[in-house]
Order: C-alpha cells, then sequence, then structure tokens
C-alpha cells in the first residue's frame, strides 16, 4: 500500500519543505475522507470549505482542515462513531494516526484533531520529512448549519473510487461571502477563494447567504432583503477596510510560486474590479 501514496506524492511539485508538508497532508486529508465515506459518513455530512474546493473542484491553493456539515442539525453529534474507520484506513497504508476527540465540547461546531508522524517514515521523499514532525489535520463539523444549502455528488479516485456528498459551488460560494462579510480577523484565504469563485462564474446562492447572516455575524437576527444591490454595497465597504497586504501574507504560504506573484495586484482597485465581474443569479 506504501506505493499508493509514494506515487502520489510524485504527482505533486514539491520545491520547497513547505511545499511537501502541504502535499503529505492533502495526501492525509484524501485517505481520511476515504474512511469516512467506509462509514457511510456522508449519509448525514456535506464536505465544504476550502480543502473541498480544493479536493474535488481544483483550487490551486493548499487547505489545512477539513470541514463538513450536517444535512440535518443534531446537536447531539459525535465523531467517536468513524473514528475506527479512519485509522483502519490509515493504517492500510502505512499511516498510524493520533486522533483526539473533542466533540464533547459544548459548542455547534464539533471538532476532531489527527496527528501523524509515521507517513515520513514510509515514504521516500525527495526532501527529508523530519520523522519527529507531526502533521495534523483538524475535522470541523457545523451541527447546526444554516438552511438553504444545495448538495453535489462527486467521486474523487485516489486512494481508491468512492463517492462524497459536497455543497455545489454556488452554495459554497455563499459560505465564502459569508465569512468575508463576519470573519473578525482578516483570512487571505478567504479573498482568495473570492477571486477563484469570480473567475468560474459562479453564482452565490443568495438564499443560503441569508440564512448564513440572520444566524451568526453582525446581521444575526435581523430580516434583512439580501439583494444583490444589497451583497455589493456591503462588499465594496468590506473590501475598502481590508489591509491588503496582511492579506496577501495570510494566503501565500498556501500558494505556489507562480501563484504568489498574483499577489503583488491586491488592493482595493484589484478587488473592486473582481466584484464588478462576479456573476449574480438569483
Amino acid at each position: 500500500m506504501k506505493n499508493i501514496i509514494d506515487e502520489r506524492l510524485k504527482t505533486y511539485a514539491t520545491n520547497t519543505i513547505e511545499d511537501e508538508e502541504h502535499a503529505l497532508k492533502e495526501i492525509l486529508q484524501e485517505v481520511a475522507l476515504y474512511g469516512l465515506a467506509n462509514a457511510n459518513f456522508f449519509d448525514k455530512a456535506v464536505f465544504h470549505g476550502g480543502s473541498a474546493l480544493r479536493i474535488l473542484y481544483g483550487l490551486p491553493r493548499f487547505s489545512e482542515n477539513l470541514d463538513f456539515l450536517l444535512k440535518s442539525p443534531n446537536p447531539h453529534f459525535k465523531w467517536e462513531p468513524y473514528v475506527d474507520s479512519i485509522v483502519a484506513t490509515c493504517k492500510q497504508y502505512g499511516v498510524h494516526p493520533e486522533i483526539t476527540d473533542k466533540s464533547r465540547v459544548s459548542s455547534a461546531v464539533k471538532k476532531m484533531f489527527l496527528k501523524d508522524s509515521s507517513i515520513g517514515k514510509i515514504i521516500d521523499l525527495s526532501f527529508i520529512h523530519h520523522p519527529e514532525r507531526k502533521l495534523m489535520i483538524k475535522f470541523e463539523i457545523d451541527t447546526n448549519p444554516p438552511l438553504g444549502s444545495n448538495l453535489d455528488v462527486k467521486f474523487p479516485e485516489f486512494p481508491l473510487d468512492y463517492s462524497v456528498v459536497a455543497q455545489d459551488l454556488c452554495s459554497s460560494f455563499a459560505g465564502k461571502c459569508h465569512a468575508l462579510l463576519c470573519r473578525e480577523y482578516i483570512k487571505g484565504r478567504d479573498w482568495y477563494d473570492f477571486t477563484w469563485y469570480v473567475a468560474r462564474k459562479i453564482s452565490p446562492n443568495f438564499v443560503f447567504l441569508e440564512h448564513a447572516l440572520r444566524q451568526q455575524g453582525p446581521w444575526v437576527n435581523q430580516k434583512n432583503n439580501v439583494t444583490p444591490a444589497w451583497f455589493v454595497d456591503v462588499m465594496e465597504k468590506k473590501i475598502k477596510s481590508i489591509d491588503w497586504d496582511r492579506a496577501a501574507n495570510d494566503v501565500a504560504p498556501f500558494l505556489n510560486v507562480q501563484d504568489k506573484k498574483i499577489l503583488n495586484l491586491w488592493g482595493v482597485d484589484f478587488f473592486m474590479d473582481k466584484l464588478g465581474k462576479l456573476k449574480i443569479v438569483l
């Protein structure tokens, strides 16, 4: 089984230790997703966020976490029923992870952490991955997700063929727009993703966005009618408020050398231009 992971790593252009670590982490994410699928996790849950965009839809940047939504709210959700399947699947590929389940913590977002130091011991690497250095993946699932999300079924091929239920791109774009408007700190990865959606002429799912805005953020419990005009107005204000150097520095470690050059363009004018090119369909 080791050769499968070894061959997978060769498909990445790893020019630095950081590139190699991102690639190894993504391989581990894919193995963990396969383990979740084997436990019928996607009967109840939906894959979304940056890793979903990366693994299922080809987003150029790397992502750190595996993020999910429940299809139906359930405050009593636990990761525990899925841990054995993840561990067993990882072991098939020579990976022996440590898993810490934080789902007992009282929060709508239930977390779990997977750490591994064995993967660097079983792969013949071009760059040395320190055996004592651990990769970590954080799993998060929203047990009380906003209404209005639409779903898509995708079929990854690594490590073997399996199916994943994911948010469709319009709904995931709406979730990203919610993060852009409501996140309390600057995350350049959000803005990079925004340009990716715009370039693909994806229109946000305004039904999902409206429910998300009412549930969390400055507009919580307000009955705003989230129209395209309202959205463009608040986005213009947000774009003018951002420290773009800080935003670019956040996303830079997750990009390859070529994509990093784009960050020199980042600023108010650049993102106002992107907003003007946004495709909006109600």
